[in-house]
Order: C-alpha cells, then structure tokens, then sequence
C-alpha cells in the first residue's frame, strides 16, 4: 500500500501544488491573452514603427530562410523516397507527387515552419525581452509611460504574422522540389508526370488553408514568446527558464492549434 495514501500532509502538498500549478497556468494564458489584445490595439501606429517591422522582419524571414529551405528540401525528399518504397510494390509510383504535394502544403510545410520559427526567433524573442526584465529595462520604460505592447511586441507580431505565411510558402516550394528529385533519381518518376500529379492534387483550400495555419503559428509564437520574455524573473536563471519555456509552450500550441484547424478545414472539403 502506497505509505502516502493514508498521509492527509502529503495528500495536501500534492492538491496545493496541482492548484499552483494551473493557477500559474491561467495567469500566463490570460497575461498572453492581454498582451496580444493590446498589441492588436497598437496596430494603428505601424506605420510609425516601420523601420522597427522590417528589422523584426529581416530577424523572423530572411535570416530563417535557409535553415527554413534546408529543412523543407530534406522533408519532401524523405516524404517521396518513404511515400515511393511503398507505392512502387503496388506499381503507383506516380502518386509521389500527389502524397508529397498534399503532405507539405497542408501539414508539415506549416508545421516545420512553426517548429523553426520557435525554436529560432521565438526563443530568441523570450531571450531578449527576458533580459530587458531582469536588468529593469522594462521598468524604466513603464516610468518614461512608454507602452511596452506597442514598443516591443507590436513590430515583433506584426512581423511574425507576414513572414511566417511567406516562410511557408517557400519551404513548400522547396520541399515538392525535393520530393521531385527523388521521384526522378531514385524513383523514375519524371518531372512532368510528378508535377501534373501535385498540380492535380492541390486545391485553394489546401492552399489557404496552409498560409492560416502559419499565420496562426506566428502569432501564437510571437506573443508566447513576448510574454514569457516580459515575466521573466530572477536574473539569468529566469531568462533561461523563460526562453525553454517559450519553445515548449509554443511547440505544444502549434500541434493542438494544428488539429483544430485541420477538424475545421475538412468540413471544407
């Protein structure tokens, strides 16, 4: 028998320490919650904080660009060379394209997107403003009556919100390319028949429906990260656990936000 069963102290250090934890829980959906409503508010001054956009954009985009390409090209060429080992002993290889077109448009394009993203910038993001909390930046800010939503999480959504559905659009490209090289290489499936193949495949739905689910990721990771960053407490330690908690959190909610989406795109079809 377990010994703590009977133990009302240990009964009651396991229920305080569930209820701290989903009051934790609630409190850091509902500061996220807060803080995306203000920063949507500061949207109205974006063209004053251009130049702070396209800093963040470069950041979120341009520097994610090739480890964004490399991952997508290897993923569309182990989708076609797995997807093709099993079509060929049925004599279908020539639905490579159409599995490896429809896999990376509606799921691991915006997946992979998302994962790069928060592990890249949104870890980065939780980093930077983390250690603006610590070593009371943010305060100072807060006395000058600057709005901290609008400084700095504002251009970092906005940001994340153009370029993750851009990301995406280029790691599908490059992954239906991968998958098209190993059809023809090591498949011989040429590049007519594979490309009408995922031409044939693909519809708007897919299509859009992708480009939501990324802009859905880059919010969510940019406001997980943001916040995060701006509670974070006792100095380089709390940065740390800031910036892991961001990329677990985020990594969490973009599998549950990708189900959600997907439940609701298939009543589309």
């Amino acid at each position: 028998m377990d010994a703590s069963a009977g133990n009302p102290s240990a009964v009651n250090t396991a229920v305080s320490n569930l209820g701290g934890w989903l009051l934790g829980a609630v409190s850091r959906v509902g500061y996220g919650m807060l803080l995306l409503g203000r920063a949507l508010l500061a949207m109205r001054a974006v063209f004053c904080k251009s130049r702070e956009i396209l800093r963040q954009m470069f950041i979120c985009g341009i520097a994610s660009l090739p480890v964004t390409m490399l991952v997508a090209l290897f993923t569309g060429m182990v989708l076609a060379l797995q997807v093709g080992i099993e079509l060929m002993r049925y004599g279908a290889k020539a639905e490579i394209g159409t599995i490896v077109a429809a896999s990376m448009c509606r799921e691991m394009g915006p997946i992979w997107t998302g994962v790069i993203l928060a592990a890249r910038v949104g870890s980065a993001m939780a980093a930077e403003l983390g250690t603006m909390k610590v070593s009371e930046e943010i305060d100072a800010l807060e006395v000058m009556s600057i709005d901290v939503p609008r400084f700095l999480v504002m251009p970092r959504l906005v940001a994340l919100m153009i370029m993750a559905p851009v990301l995406n659009v280029y790691a599908n490209i490059v992954g239906i390319i991968g998958g098209a090289l190993v059809g023809y290489y090591q498949m011989s499936v040429s590049y007519h028949v594979y490309f009408n193949k995922a031409l044939d495949v693909l519809t708007l739905t897919d299509i859009f429906g992708g480009l939501v689910k990324s802009l859905v990721f880059g919010v969510t990771i940019a406001i997980v990260g943001c916040s995060e960053g701006l509670r974070a407490t006792e100095g380089a330690v709390g940065v740390g656990r800031a910036t892991r908690r961001s990329v677990v959190v985020s990594l969490i909610l973009i599998l549950v936000f990708n189900y959600f989406i997907t439940s609701f795109i298939r009543h589309l079809y």
